[in-house]
């Protein structure tokens, strides 16, 4: 029998979905305070999920999610890096 490999799956902050970790994009905040997009996802510090879906990022960016869980002022630039990566993926499918 082949062991199939455990999906690792992980909980969008948005919609509180679990999903497989490649259909989310993970938001860092380092131990420094930086927070930014990172797209290996395994990068040093407090990570959060999102959907890699442009109207879970305009809600995470109107109701400000991503303050709360980082407990920092967010740069509105992550968004749009966030919605970047997202439209991408939406053009690979």
């Amino acid at each position: 029998m082949v062991q199939k490999r455990k999906i690792p799956l992980r909980k969008c902050i948005v919609t509180n979905e679990m999903k497989p970790k490649k259909e989310l994009i993970r938001v860092v905040r380092n131990k420094d305070g930086e927070v930014f997009v990172d797209q290996t996802g395994k990068k040093n510090g407090r990570g959060a999920y999102l959907s890699k879906d442009t109207s879970v990022i305009e809600k995470a960016k109107k109701t400000g999610i991503l303050n709360r869980q980082f407990n920092t002022e967010i740069d509105l630039s992550i968004f749009e890096d966030l919605k970047v990566i997202a439209e991408g993926s939406q053009h690979e499918k």
